[in-house]
């Protein structure tokens, strides 16, 4: 899989779509293996971004908490002891886990296992520092 379109069309197959624009696509993924996660969901953004005006990426994203209703160094310490994949950011008003991959050559599960490292680790973040289920 090399191009957005082909990338797309797997995640329309896959995963539940809630919005689905040019260049970006948002899916619901849902949790729920054992009591503490049932009925837990994360939405997850997935776009197309393309690096030096060249090269295609796509970067997956998704939020877990106000910066406003957190301690953002406790919760930098947790993301730097705790998670192999992605980096936190502030955008906007919200704290958001994301990691990028670049598209050419990418395969499957070069973006499932990310995907799925990024929305689980999103939800653990959300429960532990918010207990709720915004995003």
């Amino acid at each position: 899989m090399a191009q957005w379109n082909d990338l797309v069309a797997y995640i329309r197959q896959t995963y539940r779509v809630i919005r689905d624009d040019p260049g970006e696509i948002r899916i619901r993924v849902l949790f729920g293996d054992d009591a503490e996660t049932t009925g837990r969901a994360q939405v997850v953004v997935i776009a197309r971004e393309i690096f030096d005006q060249r090269e295609d990426w796509v970067q997956i994203a998704t939020p877990f908490a106000r910066v406003d209703e957190v301690d953002l160094l406790t919760v930098l310490s947790e993301v730097g002891q705790t998670l192999v994949v992605g980096g936190l950011v502030v955008m906007g008003e919200h704290l958001v886990l994301r990691h990028s991959l670049p598209l050419l050559n990418l395969d499957l599960n070069e973006f499932t296992d990310p995907l799925e490292l990024v929305a689980g680790s999103a939800e653990l973040l959300e429960q532990q520092f918010t207990g709720r289920d915004d995003y």
